[in-house]
């Protein structure tokens, strides 16, 4: 607990805050939404948090309090989860409802409250956070754009397969997901896990909470759908529950557990996002225009669907607690991209400056054995043992597969090589990751 100019405590959330943080929040997210009124999915987005949420506890919000009233008037919560890539765990916090009372705007709380955060997550080992949100505004805060987010085509519904019409789907449907599904659905999920994209796997427990455990007004509820084949669930799709204002279903998962069944996989589940989004319509009194996907142009169902208007893609902000950390997380991967192509190191070492910490990759006969985060150096560029010198941001950017060596290189001045090998074999240790992320809200 800490105290702000005397007049706000930052402190942990508490179960006993749930009321106070649902009307906060509900008050002040969303409000061009809502004319100004509460956002009564937000109260209830808040309520599941703190209440049986598989993935948070209380302790995971911060609040800043009014000490006159001992009221929370600003808050965050810190979403703990991990993602995987090719087999690495790497534990993530996503930032959610950041916000503040109106009458408590200007005293710089929303900075206080991160600033307590990354305290904390640099002390409990979580190496990187994650967030969606205002345009620029989180720069401020040490976070770059450096995860892909959307960007798929648009499909208008005109353009979705007809009902009975395509038998393509080889004997692949999708139906409404159960708990019972549960472990069939982690077990796809750890499947993903150790393949090339960047992905967020749920567990069982994570599975049955996003099917049967949100509250209904849970603005961050979604549908389950899985994929079949004699009773065999070989996939699942994750959409909206109803149409939004604009009369469109958003898409925002979908995977497939053998990749080669993907065209027909795709056909099925086209076919189920036509039927659910004209079932919606009536109720919502809207017409079901199109189906918007949050995934990335280069997902299967994306690439295998029809015709749509294109979207310029959107990004998360991200930020490294330590990005040489990072880079020590990620071993296993940097090391396994190496074999395969077939690279040795000839040096014990490899250092990666980013400009005030440093990465140590030590190699035995030419392979990776260790990575140490070090100080770093005074001179980068001019320093005889530093193999590169990489911006932080720019370093980020490329332990996450955003951007590649040559377009951070393009990108960045103040990125330096020593010589054409390094450059070789930073290129293929960092090469451009599909991001197939659902977080886990």
């Amino acid at each position: 607990m800490t105290r702000e100019n005397g007049r706000y405590v930052v402190r942990a959330g508490r179960a006993c805050d749930v009321v106070e943080l649902a009307r906060l929040h509900a008050s002040v997210q969303l409000q061009a939404v809502t004319r100004g009124q509460p956002h009564p999915g937000i109260a209830a987005w808040v309520e599941d948090l703190l209440d049986a949420h598989p993935s948070v506890v209380p302790d995971d919000f911060l609040v800043a309090e009014d000490s006159a009233t001992g009221r929370p008037v600003a808050s965050l919560v810190g979403l703990r989860q991990d993602w995987a890539l090719s087999g690495v765990r790497l534990p993530v916090a996503q930032i959610e409802l950041v916000g503040t009372a109106p009458e408590h705007r200007g005293n710089r709380l929303t900075e206080r409250l991160f600033a307590a955060l990354h305290q904390r997550y640099a002390a409990e080992g979580v190496p990187v956070q994650m967030i969606e949100g205002i345009p620029y505004f989180y720069r401020r805060l040490g976070y770059d754009y450096a995860l892909a987010n959307d960007g798929a085509a648009t499909v208008p519904a005109a353009a979705l397969p007809a009902i009975g019409k395509d038998d393509s789907s080889g004997g692949l449907t999708v139906r409404p997901a159960t708990v019972t599904d549960a472990d069939d659905l982690a077990a796809i999920d750890r499947r993903l896990a150790d393949g090339q994209a960047l992905v967020c796997p749920r567990d069982a427990e994570v599975w049955r909470y996003e099917i049967a455990g949100r509250r209904p007004r849970d603005i961050a509820r979604r549908t389950v759908a899985v994929l079949v084949n004699d009773g065999d669930v070989r996939g699942y799709l994750v959409h909206t529950p109803r149409l939004a204002s604009t009369g469109e279903l958003t898409v925002v998962a979908a995977a497939c557990a053998r990749p080669a069944e993907w065209p027909r996989a795709a056909t099925a589940m086209y076919a189920h996002l036509d039927r659910v989004g004209r079932r919606c319509s009536p109720s919502a009194e809207l017409p079901f225009t199109a189906v918007r996907f949050l995934l990335n142009p280069d997902h299967p169902l994306a690439r295998l669907g029809p015709p749509g208007v294109p979207k310029r893609p959107r990004g998360w902000y991200v930020r490294a607690t330590d990005p040489a950390d990072l880079l020590a997380r990620l071993q296993p991967l940097l090391r396994k991209r190496w074999q395969v192509a077939d690279l040795r190191w000839p040096e014990k070492t490899l250092t990666i400056d980013s400009y005030g910490r440093a990465a140590r990759l030590e190699f035995a006969d030419g392979e990776l054995i260790a990575v140490t985060a070090i100080p770093g150096s005074v001179s980068p560029t001019t320093d005889p043992h530093t193999n590169a010198a990489i911006p932080p941001g720019a370093l980020l950017q490329l332990a996450l597969g955003h951007r590649t060596l040559p377009e951070v290189l393009d990108t960045w001045p103040d990125c330096i090589l020593r010589d054409h090998l390094t450059e070789h074999v930073l290129t293929t240790a960092f090469p451009r990751v599909s991001v197939q992320v659902w977080p886990r809200n």
